[in-house]
């Protein structure tokens, strides 16, 4: 399947430093209120795997930095399953930059699709500056945010032709966190047959380049 770019997103950056430098002073979000920090990126601007996460923890709005806590150790050992290093070879970024606080003292929450929405052309300006040629979007918000759908144990191991880049989306690390069976047909078992898929891919790929 092939889905294309939305109209709307902020005027070209130069560089990636450019682009984080003006996120960083966002005072129009629609989470700014909440005082919660800009979470945007780790990893490697120059790799060429791509991972986009949900939002931003506790944990993460903490360091400013996506996939530090419980579920962003353990997709740095499914990356290192696989000898890809998450320092290096993969940029690991958010569909939403800023963490969901609960509301009326409820537990934190996921975004909404306004917030999903209005974060994505930073998303989309972040994929033209990096420029992946494979991108995993981990669980339902980075799917409805790139792909325009939900569903992801449906989506998941599939590969999406996404403006000449390839994405599939996986189950989110939380999610195997708290499903921790590592039986066949399981979400860890499938996720291990998806990143291999992913490396075989992300190898196929460059290998093309030269």
């Amino acid at each position: 399947m092939q889905f294309g770019l939305f109209e709307e997103r902020p005027h070209y950056y130069a560089t990636l430093d450019d682009l984080v430098a003006h996120m960083m002073k966002m005072e129009d979000d629609p989470l700014f209120p909440k005082g919660t920090n800009m979470v945007i990126y780790r990893g490697n601007p120059a790799a060429k795997l791509m991972i986009v996460g949900e939002a931003p923890g506790t944990e993460e709005d903490r360091l400013g930095k996506p996939f530090v806590g419980r579920s962003g150790q353990l997709l740095d050992q499914i990356l290192q399953a696989v000898h890809l290093d998450p320092e290096k070879d993969v940029f690991i970024t958010n569909a939403v930059f800023r963490l969901p606080p609960g509301d009326d003292g409820k537990p934190l929450r996921k975004p909404t699709s306004e917030e999903i929405a209005f974060y994505k052309p930073y998303l989309l300006e972040i994929i033209r500056l990096v420029d992946p040629v494979v991108m995993l979007l981990t669980g339902n918000v980075a799917t409805e945010s790139l792909l325009g759908q939900v569903g992801i144990t449906k989506l998941r191991g599939q590969w999406f032709e996404w403006n000449g880049r390839y994405a599939m989306p996986i189950f989110h690390p939380a999610y195997l966190l708290r499903n921790p069976a590592r039986t066949p047909g399981s979400p860890k078992a499938l996720t291990w047959r998806d990143i291999q898929e992913a490396r075989k891919k992300y190898d196929e790929l460059l290998s093309k380049r030269g």
